[in-house]
């Protein structure tokens, strides 16, 4: 590709990704982003030596492109001990894989939320779901994650207080109704690795990824999206050729720019509409992450697990965010937590009854008062991910979806995660570059 020119459009993980790959293989490669920082969705902001992420977020390092496209040892990573904490008013207990916790054997064991069967149909789906790959899980019939547990036989107790609030924090879809592929593969990803926080903030990830991009030669340009890309069009009746050569126009901070080749890795809705691909999926499942100060003497006990409101959604999930990484709050006598809500109607919530909905939640669950939690911070994501029923999947857009020299490179081509986003940054390069040395 040496001598190739290529815009990206967008410096969220996949594009980042997809920067790194096309410079190492030669092309001359700007990144124009629109913030004035890199990471998308994926980022960090810090406050009176807090730090905040765009949204409760983790990094799953059982995921491949996690271990191909970044390095563990440089995030400084702080992991969450497996399993979590159920809480329901005036109840709590701890449900964890004695086979990597032992410390929580006993108290799993004791757990009265779970049947004995539920804990046995949960080490046969592991041995089952490890036994595939992500290209087996995802290519299989589909079907609701509410569903497929009912088929293997769970408890609808299990289901609704420990599945649902658990994977209603990983797909932000507390009623389950998410393609079961999405539940397959994350939980292979939990059997098969650790969950954790850079003790940096999310934001690390995002970083390390431009450092990346920028050894290997790639310029990010930040403050300048692309507004329009020009593509040759051509009759649909025709083959495509895809090594053909025309200059492809893009417009980025007001200013043109000549590429021979762009890869759009913005975020769904500004993809479908820079290229017109209406198979980009554009629904989206939204949440909002509130963070709160607490005195350290007030401990929750959790041993670096996060608590799930088997009650309900309000919040759905409490996190004692410094307990697992220390480093997200300052030095002293304060630490930090989050809470999470899940849909458009959290969107609409004032803060103030956010902080009132956490506090209401921790004191059922304790049998204790709350008084000094503090808000600190509220992030409210509208578009979190995009929405995956059953069956999305199979008709999500290919790379080269656009046609011409335009290609895509984002979640929205493989699935809403991290892994989904990397990836797809990675085989959009392999894209471009077969392509250009046709």
């Amino acid at each position: 590709m040496d001598g190739e020119t290529v815009v990206v459009a967008g410096a969220g993980l996949a594009g980042l990704v997809a920067a790194r790959h096309l410079a190492d293989a030669g092309a001359d490669v700007t990144v124009f982003e629109r913030r004035p920082d890199v990471g998308g969705r994926v980022r960090s902001r810090e406050r009176d030596g807090f730090t905040f992420d765009r949204g409760f977020q983790v990094l799953f390092t059982g995921y491949p492109a996690v271990r191909r496209e970044l390095d563990l040892s440089e995030l400084d990573m702080r992991y969450f001990s497996p399993g979590a904490v159920i809480a329901r008013p005036g109840k709590r207990s701890t449900l964890s894989d004695p086979t990597r916790d032992p410390r929580a054997t006993l108290s799993t064991l004791r757990n009265g939320e779970v049947t004995t069967t539920d804990k046995l149909r949960t080490l046969l789906l592991r041995q089952h779901v490890a036994s595939q790959s992500e290209a087996e899980i995802f290519a299989a019939e589909d079907g609701s994650i509410r569903d497929y547990l009912a088929e293997w036989g769970f408890s609808e107790g299990y289901i609704e207080s420990f599945v649902a609030p658990f994977y209603g924090g990983i797909t932000l879809d507390r009623s389950l109704s998410t393609s079961k592929r999405v539940f397959e593969y994350t939980f292979k990803a939990m059997s098969e690795g650790d969950i954790g926080l850079p003790a940096d903030g999310m934001g690390a990830v995002a970083e390390q990824l431009a450092a990346k991009a920028r050894a290997a030669g790639a310029e990010i340009v930040t403050d300048a999206g692309v507004e329009t890309i020009e593509d040759e069009v051509r009759d649909d009746d025709e083959p495509v050729d895809y090594g053909y050569a025309h200059p492809v126009t893009v417009t980025a901070g007001g200013e043109e720019v000549e590429a021979d080749r762009v890869v759009v890795a913005t975020d769904p809705k500004e993809a479908r509409r820079l290229t017109d691909v209406e198979l980009i999926p554009t629904e989206a499942r939204s949440s909002v992450t509130q963070y709160y100060r607490l005195p350290k003497r007030e401990k929750l006990g959790t041993r670096k697990k996060i608590l799930l409101n088997a009650a309900d959604d309000a919040p759905n999930i409490v996190v004692p965010v410094s307990d697992v990484a220390p480093e997200y709050a300052p030095d002293g006598d304060d630490q930090l937590l989050c809470a999470t809500f899940l849909g458009s109607a959290a969107m609409d919530r004032d803060a103030s009854d956010l902080l009132e909905a956490t506090r209401d939640a921790l004191e059922s669950w304790y049998e204790s008062d709350f008084p000094a939690l503090e808000s600190l911070h509220t992030e409210r994501v509208e578009f979190a991910q995009f929405a995956q029923p059953p069956g999305i999947h199979d008709a999500l857009p290919d790379h080269r979806e656009p046609n011409g020299r335009t290609y895509l490179a984002g979640e929205y081509t493989a699935w809403s995660s991290i892994q989904g986003a990397m990836r797809s940054g990675r085989e959009a390069a392999e894209k471009v570059r077969a392509d250009a040395e046709r």
